[in-house]
């Protein structure tokens, strides 16, 4: 009932209006329409409105057997695989852009590193929210972010991982954002732990805050909503 709210492509419904059209309490409808958003059938934009989220284009790329990403993906892979490219090669290291999808994060785009021992990554791989470099910055700029730790990755602007999602492996990350500083998704630097030293985790954090800036710039026009996974991204 709720999700019928929405008429055209692209709408977007407050929370009142929700309310009005399908009959629910507001306390009914912000119930609800959280779930959903965890899910990724609803989206929460920074003003607060609501509009269709993420999942209804992958279950109607899988009903019609396409596997073209959105035009919007497309347009943000011009943008976004340059700049992976160039921290691979600058840093030795494999760099990936990981965005939001509901309590978990999908690598949306990657570059593995040129070197033989390396951490790879597979494009639309999906992991927790919990742990991991990427995981933090996601939700450090989430809106309802309360956690101490948390509050810690905002100010410095950047999250470290050691180890924490396999023993041999570490990341760094910093956010990338489009014009309404909106979160867009993590811009990450990740490699084996043993050649990760403070060196060389300096150099990446160096790298990842300039190239985010300037991708920022380049993503300005871009909302959350628009990085739409593939079903090709559909297993971790």
């Amino acid at each position: 009932m709720l999700l019928q709210c929405f008429t055209r492509a692209g709408e977007q419904r407050t929370l009142a209006a929700l309310a009005q059209r399908s009959g629910f309490y507001k306390s009914t409808v912000l119930r609800l329409a959280g779930s959903l958003c965890m899910m990724g059938f609803l989206n929460r934009g920074a003003d607060g409105n609501y509009s269709l989220g993420h999942e209804f284009h992958r279950l109607a790329s899988l009903a019609g057997g396409g596997g073209e990403p959105a035009v919007s993906s497309r347009e943000a892979a011009s943008a976004i695989r340059p700049v992976l490219r160039t921290l691979a090669a600058g840093t030795q290291e494999t760099a990936s852009f990981y965005v939001r999808n509901g309590r978990r994060r999908i690598c949306l785009f990657r570059h593995n590193s040129p070197r033989e021992v390396r951490h790879h990554i597979d494009e639309g791989g999906r992991k927790s929210l919990r742990i991991g470099a990427g995981g933090k910055v996601i939700r450090a700029f989430s809106k309802h972010a309360r956690d101490p730790k948390l509050r810690a990755v905002r100010t410095c602007g950047w999250a470290i991982s050691l180890g924490e999602n396999d023993p041999d492996l570490a990341a760094v990350s910093v956010p990338v954002f489009n014009r309404e500083k909106e979160l867009l998704g993590a811009l990450t630097v990740s490699a084996v732990r043993a050649r990760f030293s403070i060196e060389r985790q300096e150099l990446a954090r160096e790298a990842l805050l300039s190239a985010a800036k300037a991708l920022s710039r380049k993503l300005a026009n871009f909302q959350a909503r628009d990085f739409l996974p593939s079903d090709r991204q559909t297993c971790s």
